[in-house]
């Protein structure tokens, strides 16, 4: 933002719209600019047309671009009088040690002019809490450097969980990867260590997700009934024997805790994950007792062009735990990043009516059957009919009970002889 000339006979101000202040609403704009101006004042102003954008009247609502030039009233009398004695509350910039300095700077994986990626070490909260002192949000003033404004946090990770952290440099770019992330076209891929190997290799989970009651908000769980909407895609990447797996997950929803809740409740809850795996979450043999849950890479658009593409490094827990366990780390890597999303609603919609045709042509044709039946008793030949097939080989069989997962492929099987390893795949994913 500049500030231009004032008009000296009506007291009107004039400001240049900020490269980082395209594309917002106005009224944004004066809560990042002039905070003091409440929203009733500026929409007042829109109303008499004394707000101005290029000369044009405008409204609170009405998206302003890099370049463009604002009239703003002056302020009102009573409030101007106010400010002669009232400090402005700009947030002081906090000073930090060497440590915290070197800790904040040492974590940085990528930097530009509109983003950093942080890979996060396990242990080391996202933001502060209660008994919190030390975390990433309380670190991002090392990382400011010479720009206006201070960085911003995109999105967070679990305390206990390591990886790819994107982190904003400027208003614009945290708004655009804001956007982002909750149109779900940010993607994440995250490496976990799971308890026992699960029975499909590729799989959707869909399990609603709530906040556990009794907890205080610090656990969740599956609640069918008044959960939100939770969508997890898993695929193994390798195991070892039936003891462990290596899967890579990939959340289409944000929720709290999503990864960990998913995959306790299917049965594979993550190594280290005392909270909702209980005892089970720790494999014996010398492999850590920490959390084996780790934000592999992140893949998102830049406000710039293009995307930002970032792979994070394993802890060194994780690391060891998979040479220890014979897995090679470059497998993991060579899983393709396909391009499947969340479908939208629409999308949805037009599922569930192929679905409801299908049922309804497949009991066509057990109404069919069944005059089949009846004829055949009646001693007159069967005519041949095409009706589906039901049972376990069809796609609309029985129901299946306990969680919903959705797979594209049968668990994986061990080589012969090689305990521990796994059997040739083949499908989306073969390396």
């Amino acid at each position: 933002m500049t500030a231009g000339k004032s008009d000296s006979d009506m007291g009107f101000r004039e400001f240049n719209v900020g490269f980082d202040d395209d594309g917002i609403r106005l009224d944004r704009w004066f809560k990042r600019h002039l905070p003091d101006t409440s929203y009733t004042t500026v929409a007042m102003w829109a109303r008499t047309g004394q707000l101005r954008v290029d000369g044009a009247r405008a409204t609170p609502g009405d998206r302003i671009a890099a370049g463009q030039m604002l009239r703003v009233p002056p302020p009102e009398a009573d409030k101007a009088s106010a400010d002669v004695d009232k400090p402005k509350r700009v947030r002081e910039r906090v000073i930090l040690s060497d440590e915290e300095t070197e800790l904040a700077q040492g974590m940085v994986i990528h930097k530009d002019f509109q983003a950093f990626v942080l890979n996060k070490p396990p242990g080391l909260a996202t933001q502060g809490g209660t008994k919190t002192t030390q975390h990433v949000d309380g670190l991002l003033d090392a990382l400011q450097y010479d720009n206006e404004g201070r960085p911003k946090l995109v999105h967070r990770l679990d305390k206990d969980t390591s990886g790819a952290l994107l982190v904003a440099r400027t208003s614009r770019a945290a708004a655009f990867f804001a956007k982002a992330f909750s149109g779900r076209t940010a993607r994440k891929v995250y490496w976990a260590l799971v308890v026992d190997v699960p029975s499909i290799e590729d799989g959707m989970i869909e399990l609603p997700i709530a906040k556990q009651p009794g907890t205080g908000g610090e656990k969740m769980h599956v609640d069918e009934a008044e959960g939100a909407p939770a969508r997890t895609r898993y695929r193994v990447i390798e195991h070892a024997g039936n003891r462990a797996a290596w899967v890579e997950l990939q959340p289409f929803t944000g929720r709290t805790h999503q990864l960990r809740v998913h995959m306790a409740a299917i049965g594979h809850p993550i190594v280290g994950d005392g909270k909702y795996g209980g005892a089970a979450a720790f494999l014996t043999g010398g492999i850590s007792r920490k959390m084996h849950l780790h934000a592999r890479r992140i893949k998102v658009d830049h406000p710039d062009g293009g995307s930002i593409d970032v792979t994070a490094e394993l802890p060194t827990h994780f690391a060891e735990s998979l040479k220890q366990l014979g897995f090679e780390e470059k497998l993991g890597d060579d899983l393709v990043l396909d391009e499947k999303t969340a479908p939208t609603r629409e999308q949805m919609k037009s599922r569930a009516k192929a679905h409801a045709k299908a049922v309804r042509k497949e009991r066509k044709g057990e109404r069919r059957g069944r005059g089949v039946v009846e004829e055949k008793a009646k001693g007159k030949p069967a005519p041949k009919t095409g009706a589906p097939r039901t049972g376990a080989g069809s796609k609309f069989g029985a129901p299946r009970s306990g969680p919903r997962v959705e797979g594209a492929k049968p668990g994986p099987r061990s080589r012969p002889g090689g305990a521990g390893k796994p059997g040739p795949r083949s499908g989306p994913g073969t390396r």
